[in-house]
């Protein structure tokens, strides 16, 4: 390794390109570090019988060697190394435990070139003890906010909406995982600014592949998920599987619906403004809707129009239903307290007055005996 480091010294000292030198590096890498090649095929010299097999403890030290050794004569200039080759050796850096500075240096040439890297190297698995997901979400996140600190990334530009694409994929199958907690999940999404993604199409498909495999969230964490979503970057078609997904909220059905609605409103007086409105023949549209095409564009503004009605009158309903209960346990519980039945929980009393059944046993009625009054005797008539 000391020889390499050597003749590469006098190499860089002839003024060769950095995309040159990166080359080499790479192909010395692997060599000696097979993990680090993509087909999983290297050059290196086979061992021989004849040698014992070496410690899993010397293999380490040999790897963990050479690896901080690549990366001290990497050349600083942005492009000279593939990212998927970076990412490999990040892979490789994670499992033998390089140090901490060697690590950093890694994960910052990385980010500066994150729009490269390809989906199946960046879901590196997660190695430390600590951790209960099955992908190292957590560097991916450090990778992506190191990106957005970028003068690229704040500029705009093509680099951040591939990102953008590249988060979404990465979402998409890092949900599957049912030990990923929301919070990391939302974190990873919200780690790109809103200007990133000109669409949220793959947004949505990962917030839906999260929901799928988490359905025990609770009401509060669906709309926390659901506020990552803009609906006005969602396409006709994510908005028409929004409308018939029962995993999302109501209002965020609701919200779909309005928008869907309101766009596809939108569309009609164009085309109304198109066929009755003067215009020069330059302005004249390539191609009239016909009176069927029109036809069908008005009856499923109707059907969104009906599907908002319903879910409208569904909700009003179940916040009377839910005011009727909280009147009647109140109503009930205050008429028992008048009759001197005072001690007992307002959950109880509603039991008792719905004729709750006790030890299996049939349901019950409560018998209350009035205060203050004499007991009407029957009298005998012989």
């Amino acid at each position: 390794m000391d020889d390499f480091i050597k003749k590469l010294s006098e190499i860089k000292g002839n003024k060769i390109s950095p995309d040159l030198i990166g080359s080499i590096i790479t192909r010395y890498a692997s060599i000696w570090l097979p993990e680090l090649v993509a087909d999983e095929s290297s050059d290196r010299p086979a061992a021989t019988s004849g040698n014992p097999p070496e410690s899993v403890t010397l293999s380490w030290t040999k790897k963990r060697f050479i690896i901080e050794s690549l990366v001290g004569i990497l050349p600083p200039e942005k492009d000279s190394v593939p990212t998927d080759f970076l990412l490999r050796i990040l892979r490789a850096a994670n499992i033998v435990r390089v140090e901490p500075a060697c690590l950093f240096e890694l994960e910052k040439r990385v980010s500066r070139q994150l729009d490269q890297a390809s989906l199946k190297e960046l879901m590196i698995p997660s190695f430390s003890h600590t951790s209960s997901t099955l992908l190292d979400v957590d560097l991916v996140l450090r990778l992506v906010g190191n990106f957005v600190n970028t003068e690229e990334a704040t500029r705009g530009g093509p680099a951040v909406g591939k990102v953008a694409r590249l988060v979404d994929s990465y979402l998409a199958e890092a949900a599957l995982d049912s030990c990923l907690a929301l919070p990391e999940f939302v974190a990873l999404a919200g780690a790109l600014p809103r200007h990133a993604r000109p669409i949220d199409d793959g947004l949505y498909r990962a917030i839906d592949t999260y929901l799928k495999a988490h359905p025990g969230l609770s009401k509060k964490e669906r709309k926390t998920i659901w506020s990552l979503i803009d609906c006005n970057k969602l396409t006709q078609e994510a908005c028409l599987h929004a409308a018939q997904n029962d995993r999302l909220p109501v209002r965020a059905v609701i919200q779909v619906l309005l928008w869907e609605q309101s766009r596809l409103a939108n569309k009609h007086l164009d085309w109304s403004g198109t066929l009755s409105g003067p215009r020069s023949p330059a302005e004249l549209p390539g191609r009239c809707l016909s009176n069927r095409e029109t036809g069908v564009q008005q009856m499923e503004i109707k059907k969104l129009k009906e599907e908002v009605l319903r879910l409208q009158s569904q909700c009003m309903a179940m916040e009377r239903q839910i005011e009727k209960l909280s009147e009647k346990k109140r109503g009930s519980f205050l008429s028992l307290k008048k009759l001197g039945i005072s001690g007992f929980k307002g959950n109880r009393i509603a039991e008792m007055e719905q004729g709750t059944e006790i030890n299996g046993i049939g349901p019950y009625l409560v018998k209350t005996k009035v205060r203050g009054r004499t007991p009407i005797r029957r009298k005998s008539m012989s």
